[in-house]
């Protein structure tokens, strides 16, 4: 029985949130003047007080999100006059021979393989400025390009235990590895990731259209002319190099992935001498960052006041003992709770009702014993699948989506809120499809 908190502080906490959600999704509001009024509101009507809001991660800012993302864009910032990333665009546009569904392809596939070794965010800020040069020097239009990176990080993020915040979260729970994770999720993943190479090409097939001219003149660019730094790009490699490497060890190192971000981005600047810090900060998308600031407390304040916590147990309640019912009703309400709430308070408030459902069905078993035992790890890969794949749906179902949000506000053509839905809720039907049908035969069919 979930015990609600006030019935004015619960009340409060679930209008402001329908009403903040309703701003951003009707853009009646800038989304970060939205988020962070929402927060306020949160704050000054004592749904969560100061110290929950900005020190408990649970309920209010993930501020390792917030430094990993200021850390990466300040990296990225003082990459760029180094000429490697028109490099890697340049690489890629020969290897796709100019055609731009090609290069889109490649890119899709790159950031998926990308995800599932990083966490979706640094993918998606590393290949952002690769994708806006492969646009711009293709005259064609960038939102197809961003859009499919965003659905491949999501989708490739799922196949591992470090690529996606939720799955790190699902087995610090569950005590499931690594290998447990791999061996699990990532055939879904591949199944999934060829779903969404053909739905692109319907998608977008159309009107990826580049002028000959451009194409042209892109395959005859030489691209060792665009290191415009040979020096910076040594070093920019070697610190990136390090950074990844960084974030594929972390559990090993005792780091945060913010810790690795802020050190790379040190040693960057450190390294390559005097920096105009005032143009450096200038480049990071603080919309985007308040605006995950106001989001995360918005979603605390939900979390807080047991709202989502009981949702999702009448959701579990519903299913009884059967497991094969149990990981349908996880999965399809994951992914649609994920669509619209951040998906890691989401997963912190299911995470313990799978783990009181695997000791019941194991009552005679140790906890930890229970947590891993053959009945439970459909719905515990159901989560994983419906979290992670979830958050295609909307424009603020995951952390890489804000972000693509966010740049797309700087160019001439902005990407809507209801735009981003118009393609991100086929591709969540079609990926949360296949993974449905994946557990069903793994786990239920083949036993």
């Amino acid at each position: 029985m979930v015990e609600f908190s006030s019935n004015f502080t619960f009340w409060a906490a679930v209008i402001i949130f329908a009403a903040i959600y309703g701003l951003i999704i009707t853009e009646r509001m800038d989304p970060s003047a939205a988020a962070i009024s929402g927060a306020v509101l949160m704050i000054a009507l004592g749904v969560l007080s100061q110290d929950e809001a900005f020190s408990v991660r649970e309920l209010g800012v993930d501020w390792n999100v917030i430094f990993l993302l200021v850390s990466m864009m300040a990296l990225i910032s003082m990459m760029k006059p180094s000429g490697i990333f028109q490099y890697a665009a340049i690489k890629s546009v020969k290897l796709g021979r100019g055609d731009p569904l090609k290069i889109l392809y490649i890119l899709a596939v790159l950031t998926a393989f990308a995800s599932s070794l990083l966490d979706n965010i640094t993918t998606v800020l590393l290949l952002i400025p690769v994708t806006m040069f492969i646009a711009d020097a293709l005259e064609t239009d960038v939102m197809p390009f961003l859009l499919t990176e965003v659905f491949a990080s999501n989708i490739g993020g799922t196949a591992t235990l470090i690529g996606d915040p939720p799955n790190i979260m699902i087995a610090s729970k569950s005590g499931l590895s690594f290998m447990d994770f791999l061996h699990n999720l990532a055939p879904a993943v591949v199944v999934i990731m060829a779903g969404l190479l053909l739905l692109i090409k319907f998608m977008f097939g159309r009107s990826l259209k580049a002028p000959r001219e451009a194409q042209e003149r892109l395959m005859a660019m030489d691209e060792s002319e665009a290191i415009k730094d040979p020096v910076l790009a040594i070093k920019s490699v070697i610190v990136l190099i390090l950074v990844l490497l960084g974030f594929v060890f972390q559990a090993r190192l005792g780091l945060q992935p913010a810790t690795v971000a802020m050190s790379g981005a040190g040693l960057l600047l450190v390294t390559t001498g005097k920096r105009d810090m005032h143009r450096l900060m200038a480049d990071i998308e603080w919309p985007t960052i308040v605006f995950f600031i106001g989001l995360f407390i918005i979603v605390g304040g939900v979390v807080k006041v047991g709202f989502i916590k009981w949702l999702s147990g009448e959701m579990l309640k519903a299913t009884g003992p059967n497991m094969l019912k149990a990981s349908m009703f996880v999965m399809f309400f994951s992914a649609a709770a994920s669509s619209f709430i951040n998906n890691i308070p989401f997963v912190a408030a299911m995470n313990p009702l799978v783990a009181d459902m695997a000791r019941q069905l194991a009552p005679g078993m140790p906890a930890h014993e229970a947590l891993k035992s053959a009945a439970i790890m459909p719905v515990w890969w159901s989560l994983s699948l419906g979290v992670c794949l979830g958050g295609n749906g909307t424009a603020v179902g995951a952390s890489a989506n804000v972000i693509v949000l966010g740049i797309s506000a700087k160019s001439r053509k902005k990407l809507s809120f209801f735009r981003f839905m118009l393609y991100g809720v086929p591709v969540t039907v079609m990926s949360v499809g296949i993974a449905a049908i994946y557990v069903w035969v793994r786990y239920f069919v083949m036993g």
